[in-house]
């Protein structure tokens, strides 16, 4: 990008760079300017979704590709909460206790969570660059975003279930990792094919809480199912998913 950085490049329509102010501060523009002057980023189109910790918005990068860009807000972000999933991992031993800093370590562990997902085939947004606390990704969906699980339900239920098992079985067996906050709330519909999202918390097996976390996505995922019709135990799952021990 040549020339001095204006946010008015990124971010054309008005009311969507107010919004945005409000939000960030000068380390997002900086952080999207990187991303930018790398190619990964050309233009902010609009707000995918707002959540407490996060913006996430539709954009183009220098191809023209849609992306999808995760913002992490810095000063409202939950960090305590977030401090429990990455204490414990190998991968992150050195973390500060400012805000700034975890969150980008977050921003940083989401990227690299979805690299082990994307390289074991479970079915994620592929990460493309991160910076700060900006992370570029898949955009999944069509000129809108693809609705979450808990708002356009899959009907082929036998057809969800044994999806998601074989991906929860790539998650243990192939990334050793596990989600730990798996329900229909991370899981979207995308041409009734799920795709997971919302990455960042997600913890290696070594963790000293994996267990705890991997009993828990189950019981969100068997509440899931039977409330759908289709009744099904974590137990009963639990025992699908190691029954692909080898086979995926």
């Amino acid at each position: 990008m040549e020339g001095p950085f204006r946010i008015e490049d990124i971010i054309k329509e008005e009311k969507l760079r107010n919004i945005f102010n409000q939000v960030f501060d000068h380390r997002a523009v900086e952080a999207i300017h990187k991303l930018a002057n790398d190619g990964f980023i050309d233009c902010l189109e609009h707000i995918i979704s707002t959540g407490k910790e996060a913006h996430v918005y539709r954009a183009v990068d220098k191809a023209g590709n849609a992306r999808a860009v995760k913002i992490y807000k810095i000063e409202t972000s939950y960090f305590k909460n977030m401090r429990a999933y990455i204490e414990g991992d190998l991968r992150f031993k050195h973390i500060g206790h400012d805000k700034q800093d975890i969150i980008y370590q977050w921003t940083r562990k989401e990227y690299k969570n979805l690299e082990k997902f994307t390289e074991a085939e479970v079915r994620v947004p592929m990460p493309y660059a991160f910076n700060l606390n900006v992370l570029v990704m898949e955009f999944i969906g069509n000129k809108e975003a693809a609705p979450l699980l808990k708002e356009a339900p899959i009907d082929d239920l036998d057809f969800l279930y044994s999806n998601l098992v074989e991906q929860l079985a790539k998650m243990i067996y192939k990334a050793k990792l596990v989600h730990a906050d798996l329900s229909e709330y991370n899981i979207l519909n995308f041409h009734n094919e799920p795709v997971i999202i919302d990455c960042g918390q997600a913890v290696l097996l070594s963790h000293p809480n994996a267990k705890e976390f991997f009993e828990r996505d189950l019981q969100n995922l068997a509440n899931y199912f039977t409330k759908q019709g289709l009744e099904k135990t974590p137990e009963e799952m639990k025992a699908d998913i190691k029954a692909l021990k080898g086979k995926v």
